[in-house]
């Protein structure tokens, strides 16, 4: 079966039960639901997307990306339904795809150390640890992740 992405928002009312489900797992995971991370979503900015994956007129995963500066885009609330169904792979290449035409160089994420399958995720699919940005510096629990995104010459 072919995973459908469509551009929706955070509040579309089949997206708000995946996204509580991911704050619960993350909760009784890591003890932190993420929920604060993804505080003033702004869903008028061009610069921001997000998306829900679909399977058989199912909602099964969903990811944003949001302008941490004019050339470096965060990726957010990843969350795949089911594992090893290629959704998340299927998300997370939207999401660079479109920034990309966003015309954003690189695309940064944070996740928690423990989290090993999404640490493994992110890794298989090119990034590379960076240090830990904005309100993620100093803290010994976060992992943040980055890719090159744009090979564009330098226009000297």
């Amino acid at each position: 079966m072919t995973i459908q992405i469509i551009e929706t928002e955070p509040t579309d009312i089949e997206v708000i039960p995946l996204i509580e489900e991911l704050s619960a797992e993350l909760g009784k995971r890591f003890g932190d639901t993420g929920k604060n991370s993804f505080q003033g979503w702004d869903g008028q900015s061009t610069k921001s997307v997000f998306v829900k994956a679909s399977l058989r007129n199912e909602v099964v995963g969903c990811g944003a990306i949001r302008p941490i500066s004019s050339d470096i885009a965060e990726v957010k609330r990843m969350f795949s339904k089911y594992s090893r169904k290629g959704i998340g792979g299927k998300v997370l290449n939207y999401l660079e795809d479109k920034a990309k035409a966003l015309e954003y160089k690189e695309v940064w994420l944070e996740t928690r150390r423990l989290n090993q399958e999404a640490c493994a995720f992110y890794l298989k699919n090119g990034y590379k640890e960076i240090p830990n940005y904005g309100k993620y510096i100093g803290n010994e629990k976060a992992i943040c992740f980055g890719k090159l995104i744009s090979n564009q010459k330098n226009n000297e």
